[in-house]
């Protein structure tokens, strides 16, 4: 038998992170000698006291057994197309058609595609900073270079629009808008919105605008980015995994928004590499569908249980030494500042490590969610019962005073 020695591995894979998950493996081994672990690491509702709509659930069985099992078309069912298509012209007022859709497994494979369309080696896309990781992950991957724009913890994490003017070059091939954002919970101002999208136009690139937590909204009111955009292109990331609790399924979609046709071979390209991964899951699509047109009323009730828990969480985190936090306005993320990084801990990784290792409290370091502007951070989850959090920040606390 040939034994294989020796085998190549790529290098953009060798070098992918992804923080929020690369942290469970240390929570794994922890876990083995018996310490019990509170994972406030990922956003994933389901995982916790929230549940599917049994609507949703049933559509998906009976899709199935009434044989919604073939490939569907790649670019997604068309019921479900046209569903997406009249959720954003109710929910967030943008008019598109169901042909400016594409649907994708989970948003994930949508920012992966939209990154292999925009970026070629060289080249340059705009970040948040801190911005969710498969941005920085995908961008990298594909041979270009991730450049973070300032987001301002002293002013709930808005944008500064003089840091990402200074930023835009010749190799900007997008810049990317997460809002509500996604690791600080900050709701974005229309006017700093508009600033963008302004930037944008004046450049010639187009804006990415992920608004998966779109319905999850505290005192405040979101305004999708392509409402605003008037002959701007703007590339819609949105997904069922957050406010439809669909976690687990996979379900997401693309739009393309505009006025002219300028970003129609985009489309196209994107289209083709939809082909390529053939369809998404045909009896999630059907159960997407019946998501977007059935009863929303599990929407409200969800966002009042996270208002409690993010009133909570925001609480206990601005009461403990060492530390601050701005409130989340959106999402169910805090992303708080601790004081003690660069002398008690040498990086905010050290931190997050120590913790779990002392008290079983899983965060993600902040500069898994840039090295610049996420760095000294760390964001955690408020999805776990009153109760549950109650227990994990009494063990933040008396970690905190130990150290202080």
């Amino acid at each position: 038998m040939t034994i294989l020695a020796n085998v190549k591995v790529t290098e953009r894979v060798r070098s992918i992170e992804y923080a929020i998950r690369d942290v469970i493996v240390h929570a794994k081994e922890l876990a083995k000698t018996g310490k019990k672990i509170y994972y406030l690491n990922i956003g994933d509702p389901v995982a916790y006291d929230f549940d599917t709509p049994s609507h949703v659930k049933q559509a998906l069985t009976r899709a199935i057994e009434e044989g919604a099992n073939s490939y569907s078309p790649s670019e997604g069912l068309p019921e479900l197309r046209q569903a997406i298509s009249e959720k954003e012209r109710k929910v967030n007022h943008v008019k598109i058609s169901a042909d400016d859709v594409i649907v994708t497994v989970g948003i994930s494979e949508g920012i992966q595609m939209v990154m292999a369309a925009l970026i070629d080696v060289g080249d340059e896309i705009l970040l948040p900073g801190p911005t969710y990781p498969p941005y920085i992950a995908y961008a990298k991957f594909f041979g270009g270079k991730p450049v973070t724009y300032e987001t301002v913890e002293e002013n709930g994490w808005q944008p500064n629009i003089d840091d990402l003017r200074k930023k835009i070059s010749e190799k900007t091939r997008g810049i990317v808008i997460i809002n509500p954002n996604n690791p600080c919970g900050a709701l974005y101002e229309d006017k700093v919105i508009k600033e963008m999208i302004d930037l944008a136009g004046e450049n010639g690139i187009p804006v990415i605008s992920d608004e998966i937590y779109d319905q999850i909204i505290y005192e405040k009111k979101f305004v999708s980015t392509a409402y605003l955009a008037k002959d701007v292109p703007v590339i819609g990331l949105n997904g069922f995994s957050k406010a439809y609790l669909m976690t687990g399924w996979r379900l997401g979609y693309i739009y393309f928004h505009e006025e002219t046709n300028r970003i129609q071979e985009l489309k196209q390209c994107i289209e083709k590499e939809a082909r390529v991964r053939l369809c998404a899951n045909t009896p999630v699509q059907k159960a997407g569908a019946e998501a977007l047109t059935g009863s929303q009323d599990h929407i409200a009730k969800m966002i009042e249980k996270l208002r409690r828990r993010r009133d909570y969480a925001w609480k206990r985190l601005n009461e403990m030494k060492g530390m601050s936090c701005a409130k989340p306005e959106a999402a169910f993320y805090v992303f708080p500042r601790i004081y003690g990084v660069g002398s008690k801990w040498r990086t905010d990784r050290e931190f997050v490590l120590e913790l779990l290792k002392q008290t079983g409290v899983l965060f993600v370091h902040g500069s898994g969610f840039d090295p610049v502007y996420g760095s000294g951070h760390f964001r955690g989850v408020f999805l776990p019962p009153l109760g549950t959090l109650e227990q994990a920040f009494n063990e933040v606390e008396q970690f905190m005073e130990k150290n202080s």
